[in-house]
């Protein structure tokens, strides 16, 4: 069943400015169990940081996290976006062609408002499946 992305994003997306450091970024997703935040620049979407990119982009080509900031590290502009009226049929096929499984929430000319995840799709679109069942589990720590 088709739905609007305003009816499954998370609306309080995680945000922190291009010149924080991934330590501080990694810190904060720790605290707010998520696996990005969004990085914004005088209220303005300038990318979005992954645990992954965290990973592949940072650590594994021996950035040190405490010295480089997620400017340099996240995934750049132009970043993948939805509008809040756009429907999760479209969500996933962005996420199917773009391979990627989170996509910020835009309004107002790219003013943040939310993320919607491959997770939250599952959770709308089948509540039954495994992958719903995985996003709705409280976290292990």
């Amino acid at each position: 069943m088709t739905r609007r992305i305003r009816d499954v994003m998370s609306p309080a997306a995680v945000a922190v400015e291009p010149m924080t450091t991934v330590a501080r970024a990694a810190r904060l997703m720790g605290e707010e169990n998520v696996g990005d935040v969004l990085v914004t620049y005088d209220c303005d979407l300038f990318g979005i940081l992954t645990d992954r990119d965290i990973v592949v982009r940072g650590v594994a080509d021996g950035r040190d996290p405490d010295a480089t900031t997620v400017g340099a590290v996240c995934t750049p502009p132009p970043v993948v976006t939805l509008d809040p009226d756009d429907t999760t049929d479209h969500a996933a096929a962005l996420m199917r062609h773009h391979a990627v499984r989170r996509l910020p929430v835009v309004e107002h000319g790219g003013v943040p408002v939310g993320v919607v995840t491959l997770g939250d799709l599952a959770v709308a679109d089948d509540p039954h499946s495994a992958q719903a069942d995985i996003s709705r589990a409280a976290p292990d720590h």
